[in-house]
């Protein structure tokens, strides 16, 4: 097995995960099979509990993981599925020691980092590795070198390439290589002293990347080539791009793939990067512009709805379309109106949690509702467009939902299988559920099939007790799960496009395959807007 190892130096932030995704599609492209690990250093047990400002958006897998944003670009990146195992915490490793010690099973022995914690963190490396059966495995693990908390983790790596051998364990590490505008030099300090740092720790990088605002310097290469004791074809310059999906290409032109190969011994095939190509020129070269407003509460970090960011990339390019966005703070709406959303071509609401900032959202609802303007609502979002229609179609005024207010008419209530649980992580709805969708609705038309699954992270539903009176108003559930009693899908009858789903199709939006209902979003502003 063979094991390509990721760290970062001097700043967090620098964009580990697209390295290890580009490096994985350089191998995947030349016919391997990869697989990519994430090891994040917090105590949490996963990410599920963590607000999106700490940590950017909650990802969630097929299996129901709530993980670590970066398993999304894997899974985009390589178009594949991955499991709640792929991502390693500190919390997983500790408690699983824990309770062994509890148990009994280490036989009186004293419990220590090295040798226990760091055996575990191995165990589940190479438990990813034989279930996969994959020819690499790529591993990330966050933060910077000489965070306390990665200590344990860059330990264990370092055993790994002892017992696995040299040619079977590559370490990459990258760095950022900034450039003083008032000289215009480019600084190699900064990735010499992450270099000495890994080093102290008995690691010797194979690779570098070298993350810089323009190309590396012919000269600045060679000086990192010799300061840190690389080969000069192992520096590998990574400046800003114009798309994340740039990078492998970026990579393919200084043939790190090829390097890669030969260090490890590996056979790989010619890549053929057409496909690939296709998609950039489309995305580089639009014919049409519509703009969408996306109306969250986590809109000053972008990160927060990475996934979402992500789908409406795959849909330009697929439409050969220009996609701006147009990020509405749902609090701003509540404070200042609808104005805000004037001039846009659609309107998306997102997932969330929390009573902060729904009115905004339900007014962002109600605006597309009545100004016939393209609309989808995904998760939250699809509830807060149930509780308007509610609200100024019913008539039911105080309509809401039972998570954030004490209403007459729960039109949103709490699933059956949530009451009296009294723990938040891996509690919810989550991962991928099966929907049957109704023939002859315009979801059978956006997706062609009668049976989908699709990924959820829901406590909510709608109140199954109101579902015949929407029904009736025009509001028509066309997606259900197999029960027919949770509601999957709405859309509204007499206008050109508004759509919910309670599911999340923006995690399983790839390059080449984007979401079904953003596209079909696309495509409905494109047309309203050509007419």
């Amino acid at each position: 097995m063979k094991y390509i190892v990721v760290t970062g130096g001097v700043i967090s932030g620098l964009g580990k995960g697209i390295t290890t995704s580009s490096i994985g599609k350089l191998l995947q492209a030349r016919g391997l099979k990869v697989t990519a690990i994430k090891i994040d250093p917090y105590l949490n047990y996963d990410a599920g509990t963590m607000n999106p400002y700490q940590h950017g958006e909650v990802f969630v897998l097929e299996d129901g993981g709530e993980v670590d944003l970066d398993l999304g670009n894997y899974e985009r990146f390589l178009d594949t599925n991955l499991t709640f195992d792929h991502n390693i915490t500190t919390g997983k490793v500790y408690l699983t020691v824990i309770e062994r010690e509890r148990k009994g099973e280490y036989l009186g022995k004293t419990v220590q980092i090295i040798p226990h914690i760091t055996e575990e963190i191995k165990r589940r490396i190479k438990k990813i590795a034989l279930e996969t059966m994959a020819d690499v495995v790529l591993v990330e693990i966050g933060g910077t070198v000489g965070d306390i908390e990665s200590m344990p983790f860059l330990e264990a790596v370092r055993q790994l390439r002892r017992e696995e051998g040299e040619r079977n364990v590559l370490f990459v590490h990258t760095t950022l290589v900034p450039s003083l505008d008032v000289v215009g030099e480019q600084k190699t300090k900064p990735t010499q002293h992450s270099v000495k740092e890994l080093r102290s720790l008995g690691i010797q990088p194979d690779i570098i990347v070298g993350r810089s605002k323009q190309p590396l310097k012919e000269d600045t290469k060679r000086k990192i080539s010799l300061f840190c004791d690389v080969p000069y074809e192992a520096v590998i310059s990574a400046p800003d791009a114009r798309s994340i999906y740039e990078v492998p290409l970026i990579f393919e032109e200084q043939r790190l793939g090829d390097y890669i190969l030969g260090r490890m011994q590996l056979w790989g095939e010619k890549p053929d990067w057409k496909d690939w190509k296709r998609f950039l020129k489309n995305l580089y070269n639009p014919e049409y512009e519509v703009r969408v407003g996306i109306v969250g509460k986590y809109v000053h970090l972008k990160d927060s709805y990475i996934s979402h960011r992500e789908a409406f990339t795959h849909v330009a390019a697929k439409l050969k379309t220009k996609i701006d966005l147009k990020w509405v703070d749902s609090e701003t709406l509540e404070e200042k109106g609808t104005d805000v959303l004037e001039n846009v071509d659609a309107i998306l609401i997102p997932g969330g949690f929390g009573r902060r900032g729904t009115e905004g959202k339900i007014l962002a609802a109600q605006y597309a509702r009545e100004n016939k303007i393209p609309f989808l609502g995904v998760c939250f979002g699809f509830q807060m467009a149930v509780i308007e229609f509610a609200r100024n179609v019913l008539g039911y005024e105080d309509a809401h939902s039972t998570e954030l207010s004490k209403t007459d008419h729960p039109v949103i209530d709490l699933l059956p299988e949530q009451r009296g649980i009294d723990k938040l992580g891996g509690t919810m709805r989550l991962g991928a559920q099966k929907v049957l969708i109704e023939r002859g609705s315009m979801a059978y038309k956006i997706y062609r099939s009668e049976v989908i699954y699709e990924r959820h992270r829901h406590r909510y539903e709608v109140n199954p007790d109101y579902i015949d009176q929407f029904e009736k108003a025009g509001l028509h559930f066309s997606g259900k799960d197999e029960s027919g009693t949770r509601m999957e899908i709405f859309e509204l009858k007499d206008h050109p496009f508004y759509m919910g789903s309670q599911f999340h199709p923006e995690y399983k939006s790839r390059p080449l395959n984007p979401s079904p209902l953003h596209l079909a979003l696309i495509k409905a502003a494109l047309k309203t807007k050509k007419s």
